[in-house]
């Protein structure tokens, strides 16, 4: 029974030192292919964030003022946020699949548009919904003391309200651009370009190499948008509000980014 046991544990120690050295070489030679490949690598990087920057800039000119402009109807502000999360809904590849016969009638049906239409429909959810509830769960004294000291409705808007609803309309931005980061990857196999070309590559042609190294190179580029974002956030933000026990006050009084205040008279 023990002569039994002991080549069992012999075969299981010799399949586990096989998957180590499978796995080191797979390791070596994705890093060896990156290596012989940085130009491209660093080409189809750059087409990955000129594509993800155009999608979510658009999105953010679009996107924070519809937020604040419904926080003056509380209905306009529900049918919103309930469309904005229905497109959120809906797969990837169903969206791209959906624009390939709208738009082949311009001749744009694969490639760069329909990917920057998808990523912008894609970023409206965060985006609104962060600046709708930053902007509707300000402190009511604060709009108080504005207008006690004669601003206008504008110049409440500027100098108060934004300022005070940067840190959570930046958090919205910096979500939409890690979820885009991702979703730019899948528009490879529509001929959009950018670091999907090595995932889509690595499955057709069966090459862990390209396939290991697109999805690290998505992942890295995702989190150095994330942290290259929060330095602009923390940047813009207003020096009154950098101390951090000022942003955990300001973070409970606003509620997490992913829920809202539905009561009426918080939309004023």
């Amino acid at each position: 029974m023990s002569g039994y046991l002991w080549r069992i544990a012999k075969h299981t120690d010799t399949r586990l030192k096989q998957a180590v050295n499978a796995g080191t070489g797979d390791n070596v030679e994705t890093l060896a292919f990156m290596l012989d490949n940085w130009a491209s690598i660093i080409r189809l990087t750059v087409e990955h964030v000129e594509i993800v920057g155009v999608g979510v800039g658009l999105a953010i000119l679009t996107g924070v003022p519809l937020g604040i402009v419904i926080t003056a109807n509380a209905r306009a502000a529900k049918i919103v946020l309930y469309l904005a999360a229905i497109l959120m809904t809906i797969p990837s590849v169903a969206l791209f699949g959906l624009m390939i016969p709208v738009l082949s009638v311009i001749g744009q049906g694969i490639g760069f548009l329909p990917t920057v239409i998808a990523l912008f429909l894609y970023s409206q959810l965060p985006i609104v919904r962060n600046t709708y509830t930053a902007i509707t769960n300000i402190d009511p004294a604060l709009r108080e003391a504005a207008r006690g000291i004669g601003m206008t409705t504008r110049q409440r808007l500027w100098k108060v309200e934004i300022p005070i609803a940067l840190p959570i309309i930046m958090a919205g931005v910096r979500m939409a651009v890690v979820i885009n980061v991702g979703i730019a990857a899948v528009a490879a196999y529509i001929g959009a370009g950018g670091l999907g070309k090595l995932i889509s590559r690595g499955i057709s042609q069966s090459d862990p190499r390209q396939l290991i190294a697109g999805a690290i190179l998505v992942s890295v580029l995702a989190i150095a948008a994330d942290y290259g974002l929060g330095w602009v956030q923390r940047l813009l933000t207003p020096k009154g509000l950098r101390s951090p026990s000022r942003t955990g006050r300001l973070a409970l009084r606003l509620g997490a980014w992913a829920s809202f205040r539905k009561s009426p008279h918080h939309a004023q």
